[in-house]
Formats: structure tokens, sequence, C-alpha cells
């Protein structure tokens, strides 16, 4: 392997190493976003419950007025049964009476029903608020010590960005340009080693997306130190060192 081929691969050494330590401050960046979305889902829940215990209260005063007017009627009725003047006006006005206060008993058990679920609704908004607390105070510990965490990560990223920058300086510039793009285009896995996968027949294949290649690019890899690129994945192609 030529000094080309040689400082590519070193190249691509630290370009791992690189991703890795940008993936460790990644991490640890998103475990702060998701401690925060939970919390923003704690928070729109309480809202939520809040609004929900409002209607309710609303419904639960408009039925509790209704109630009063039917209680109203009700003691027009009872009065009404003492001015009777008929058996027929009696009983008509009895079974009034008694429609209206069954309608009456159905209307209290709905005030009730509601009332019941406006505790239950106040109970979880208790727990929630709890929820939240405990929530803010996990993350503000989180967030002291992603702090110091990314910190690390940055003083380690940086450190490596100096070693890559070092190993790029080597590289002709139209070399390192191949390099970045197909970088990018492979989550940082520019170079794919050529392996043999049959030495009777001397079948190679390369490394990245595992496709044939010919006995032909083989022998140029092992007799010049230039970029030859897969024809399938347009990864950099080196021999493997023990093939080589």
């Amino acid at each position: 392997m030529g000094s080309l081929l040689f400082g590519l691969v070193e190249l691509q050494s630290i370009e791992n190493q690189l991703r890795a330590a940008k993936a460790k401050l990644g991490r640890c960046r998103r475990n702060i976003v998701i401690q925060e979305n939970q919390l923003g889902s704690f928070q729109n829940s309480l809202e939520a419950k809040k609004e929900e215990i409002q209607l309710t209260r609303i419904q639960l005063d408009r039925l509790e007025l209704d109630l009063k007017d039917r209680d109203e009627l009700l003691g027009k009725y009872r009065a009404a049964l003492n001015t009777a003047r008929t058996n027929k006006e009696y009983a008509s006005i009895l079974t009034a009476l008694n429609t209206s206060k069954a309608d009456n008993s159905k209307l209290e058990n709905q005030i009730l029903e509601l009332m019941r679920n406006v505790e239950t609704d106040q109970a979880q908004c208790e727990q929630t608020n709890n929820d939240i607390a405990l929530q803010k105070e996990k993350l503000n510990k989180l967030r002291k010590e992603t702090e110091i965490q990314a910190e690390k990560y940055e003083a380690e990223i940086e450190q490596i960005q100096k070693l890559w920058d070092s190993a790029a300086e080597i590289i002709p510039q139209e070399t390192l340009a191949i390099f970045k793009r197909v970088a990018e285009t492979y989550d940082g896995e520019a170079i794919a080693k050529v392996e043999l996968q049959d030495s009777r027949s001397g079948v190679y294949t390369c490394g990245g997306c595992f496709m044939g290649l010919t006995n032909e690019t083989a022998n140029m890899l092992m007799t010049r130190d230039d970029v030859i690129r897969c024809p399938n994945c347009a990864r950099i192609l080196v021999m493997d060192p023990s093939e080589d």
C-alpha cells in the first residue's frame, strides 16, 4: 500500500474517531431534549386537565341552576296539590309532581357524577404537578451533568479534529474532496477494503457494498498508489492488508 492510500486509511481511522466523539456529544445533548419534551408533555397534560375541569364546572353550574329552577317548580306543584278542587285535578298535579321528582333525581345523579369527575381530575392535576416538580429537578440535575460531560466531549473533538487536519494535509485536495464527499454519503465510511472471497478463483468483493470486483481492480490496487473507487457504491478501495 502506497503513501497515498496509507494516508487515506489513516484519515479514515481518525474520521471514525471524530464521528464517534461527535455522536457521544450529540447523544449527551439529545438526553436534555428528551427530558425537556417529557416536561413539556406533563405541562401540556396539566393544562388540558385544568381546561377539562373548567368545562365540567361550567356544566355543573348550568345543571345546578336547572335543578334550582326545578326545585322551585316542585314547590309550586306541592302548593297546587293543597288547592286542587277535584280528584282529576289532584291526580294530574300529582303525576306532574312525580315526573318532576324523577327528572330531578336524574339531574342530581348527573351533578354528583360531574362532581366526582372534578375531584378525580383535581387529584390527577395534583399528581401531575408532583411529576412536573420531579421532572424539573431531574432536568436541572441532568443539565449540570451534561454541561460537564459536553465540555469533555468538546475537548476530545477539538483534539481529534487537530489530528484529522494534520492527516488531511498530506492528502491532495482533489482526493480529499472525494474522501469528504463519500464520507458524507456513507456516515463517515469513505474507505472500503477489498476482500478476497475465494483464493482459488480469485473472486474479490467490495467490503462496503459486497459487490464483486474484477481481478484487474485488485491488481491495480496491489501495484499502484491511486484512488480507485468501487463502481457500485463509489467508496475508495484499498486492499485488505491480509490480502495485500
